[in-house]
């Protein structure tokens, strides 16, 4: 096991192991005990009581960050030509077709959301082995696919996100930076909560909310209280 640096020591000294904060707390404690350099990710980590094995308890959705996550969001659109100046003027920052296309099938995937129209989703399906496992595989669910191009650009740079429960029923999802107060964090971390709980499948049984844990890039993850968020 790797041995914790001083700072690292001293972050995990201010947190309590075995106390389950609010969410009000954890992000004030995250702020106070964040000690890199960098602007760190700030995560969370929502366990769900589900089995992901079975469709009808899978959760996957999307959800508008209040705040946006702090990230500048690199966005290709793959879109026919008459709808190129549409995507262009929405701010995505790759805009084209075919081209791209090459380009992904000869390895490149240097952006973070592809936003496509259901007529092109027919080329995209031999590049699944390529998108699929990176996460960016484009999906009608979380409004990648879609006629609506500007829209969907302008929703993902402002800060909309898509997630999915996973194989051991965990959620995890960036929600912003370690420079957001801590009221920002806050509401980016309740609006997603808030999104799980609606999301729940019928056929979960017992707890559905388990855990939740909230941490940056360089610290220990605070747990939370479920019934305080």
């Amino acid at each position: 096991m790797a041995k914790l640096t001083k700072k690292q020591k001293e972050a995990a000294s201010k947190i309590e192991k075995s106390k389950l904060y609010s969410l009000k707390d954890a992000s004030a404690l995250l702020k106070d005990v964040a000690s890199a350099k960098f602007d760190e990710s700030v995560d969370i980590a929502v366990r769900l009581g589900v089995d992901p094995r079975k469709a009808n308890q899978m959760v996957r959705g999307v959800v508008a960050l209040p705040h946006g996550t702090g990230k500048d969001v690199r966005v290709l659109a793959l879109v026919t030509p008459d709808k190129e100046a549409e995507a262009k003027a929405a701010g995505a920052d790759y805009v084209g077709l075919d081209d791209y296309l090459q380009k992904i099938k000869d390895g490149w995937t240097d952006v973070d959301v592809i936003i496509t129209m259901p007529a092109v989703m027919g080329k995209l399906g031999p590049l699944g082995r390529i998108l699929g496992p990176r996460g960016l595989m484009p999906n009608p669910k979380t409004g990648t696919v879609t006629m609506d191009v500007a829209k969907a650009v302008q929703e993902v740079k402002a800060g909309k996100i898509d997630f999915k429960v996973d194989k051991t029923g965990i959620v995890h999802a960036g929600i912003g930076r370690i420079s957001f107060n801590a009221d920002m964090i806050v509401d980016n971390a309740h609006e997603i909560i808030q999104t799980l709980i609606k999301m729940k499948p019928t056929a979960a049984k017992g707890t559905y909310i388990k855990s939740i844990h909230l941490s940056s890039t360089m610290s220990p993850a605070i747990a939370l209280d479920p019934k305080a968020v």
